[in-house]
């Protein structure tokens, strides 16, 4: 078996890997570089041929892991690709959104060209091409064994990083040769808001992991918290704007919630912030949080308890959502203090670049990062100090207050990433660093080598390793079966069902006794939608369990 890493190899974005045994191919994950024109020109091509590829195991809905997805169909890919249930209620979204991108860039690069009489460029893909690769996305559930073929068996678990992402465990089989290889993805952060904890998986024999963070500790989250209150108060104070460039998957939800914790629990501030609209001013991100809402049985408990006392988390009375153009200009235009979360996080396309042309000059706002910011992207000029950067073509003066808040990262950082691998009962054979930049990873390699004396792979460029034989993993653990995609929709949307008719009922409630639930209402009502969901759960899979062979 061998392993041939295909992105996030040299940086951050591009995640593609290799997996090779004797009879099959399988790429873990299929992402876009992001960043510079470079990074940009290497989404072109495959160091593969992308029609040899059996199947594609992804672990989150991200343009950086998913985003050529469309393009690897485009070049002959006729496999399947698998996903748990909310990153493929997510991909629906963002892969199309990323094709309308691309053929728009395309046409304003050709409108340059054609004036300059240079060749056209073609679109990395389209929307049509988007929505064409949609139709081999096979949606799973979290901790079911997934039979690919007779050799190879997949169970995805919660990985913690946003919506429906996953670590991937791989049970390969080749002759009497069997391993567990184990792809980490995008780990989260411990004790975050909405999402559930990280899996920590106990053996493997090969692990392929990430180390965006691997050099550095985050400030706490409520630190961060914190922090952005008072530059929010600030800000209005002096008549300014907060731009929040923010992935339209994640971290914005995360402050939706928090602004809405904010605004409900801090009455003090109730004269500063009643004026004080938060607009989430992303097409992407709006649809995003409706899918979030119809996914609320993979929240973690803290979300569950808030929704169940009556209050929408994801919603309060100061959030408005724009979706047309002309109320997305419509805020530059508008002169009072307001919050502007926006996408690209990265500040590369989309909405946020005609926000910071409008307010980085400007003393009054304040600019705040809550994500990480790739090498050779606008938003890593910015935070990196640059007191001139180029939007649209045109030179902008960098006045505005600028914040990173990395507390707000989706990511773990070093101590959560040592923390998880240290859940091992023994070292993996080998393991592989990828995902991070060059000081990231040896420092983290390091770092596992003094404190757990593993041994580590730093991987630093398109590199092939033949993978050393030997493990004895089981998966005994494990349910024997999967469902259907067609029993997985019913039992999701009846989920979702339950919840949002729990909503509707604790609202209405609410309206017609002029107050909450008792927090002994609250917890009935609670148990009784949890042994729902688990009787829902248990009789989707008692009903098909005949089938597992579907695939």
């Amino acid at each position: 078996m061998k392993i041939k890493f295909c992105g996030a190899a040299k940086s951050v974005t591009g995640s593609c890997h290799l997996i090779t045994t004797d009879k099959y191919k399988i790429l873990l994950d299929c992402g876009q570089f992001q960043g510079s024109d470079e990074m940009d020109e290497l989404n072109r091509e495959f160091p593969f041929d992308p029609a040899e590829i059996d199947y594609v195991l992804l672990s989150h809905a991200h343009i950086d892991h998913s985003g050529r997805i469309p393009l690897l169909v485009k070049k002959g890919f006729q496999g399947k690709v698998f996903c748990t249930d909310a990153t493929a209620d997510l991909l629906d979204i963002m892969l199309k959104d990323s094709g309308y991108i691309h053929e728009k860039e395309a046409e304003w690069k050709n409108r340059k060209n054609q004036r300059a009489g240079r060749p056209l460029v073609e679109p990395l893909f389209t929307y049509k091409d988007a929505e064409r690769s949609l139709q081999y996305v096979t949606p799973v559930i979290y901790d079911q064994l997934l039979e690919l073929n007779d050799e190879i068996k997949v169970v995805f678990n919660d990985a913690g990083h946003i919506l429906g992402s996953a670590i991937i465990e791989v049970f390969i089989r080749e002759n009497d040769d069997f391993s567990k290889l184990v792809f980490t993805g995008d780990l989260g952060m411990k004790g975050r808001p909405i999402l559930r904890n990280p899996t920590i998986i106990k053996k493997a024999d090969y692990l392929i992991m990430e180390t965006t963070y691997g050099d550095r500790v985050h400030e706490s989250n409520w630190d961060s918290i914190d922090n952005l209150i008072q530059i929010v108060l600030k800000t209005i104070k002096r008549g300014g704007t907060v731009v929040i460039p923010s992935f339209a998957v994640g971290r914005t939800q995360e402050l939706i919630f928090e602004f809405n914790r904010f605004y409900e629990d801090h009455k003090e501030y109730r004269e500063d912030l009643d004026k004080v609209i938060v607009y989430v001013d992303s097409p992407m991100a709006t649809s995003a949080t409706e899918v979030f809402r119809r996914n609320a049985h993979v929240f973690d408990d803290e979300l569950k308890t808030y929704i169940l006392s009556g209050d929408n988390p994801l919603d309060f009375k100061n959030l408005e959502f724009t979706r047309s153009s002309e109320e997305s200009k419509a805020l530059n235009n508008n002169p009072s203090p307001k919050i502007i979360i926006s996408a690209s996080g990265m500040c590369e396309a989309g909405r946020i670049k005609h926000h910071l042309k409008h307010n980085l000059w400007n003393p009054l706002s304040s600019i705040v990062f809550v994500g990480y910011q790739a090498v050779g992207t606008l938003g890593r000029s910015i935070i990196n100090g640059d007191k001139n950067v180029s939007i649209f073509g045109e030179r902008i003066h960098v006045e505005a207050e600028i914040y990173n808040l990395e507390g707000f990262s989706g990511h773990a950082d070093r101590d959560a990433l040592l923390n998880w691998l240290s859940g091992f009962r023994k070292e993996p054979s080998q393991i592989f660093l990828v995902h991070g930049e060059e000081e990231s990873k040896k420092g983290f390699a390091g770092l596992v080598k003094r404190t757990l004396e593993y041994n580590c792979t730093v991987v630093e460029d398109v590199s092939e390793y033949t993978l050393i034989k030997g493990g004895v993993e089981t998966y005994e653990e494990f349910g024997n079966h999967i469902i259907a995609p067609e029993s997985l929709r019913k039992i999701k949307n009846t989920i979702s069902s339950v919840h949002t008719d729990l909503e509707q009922i604790l609202y209405n409630t609410h309206l017609a006794v002029g107050t909450k639930l008792s927090p002994e209402q609250v917890a009935e009502i609670r148990n009784i939608v949890l042994e729902l969901e688990k009787n829902t759960i248990n009789l989707g899979l008692t009903l098909t369990k005949g089938e597992k062979s579907v695939y």
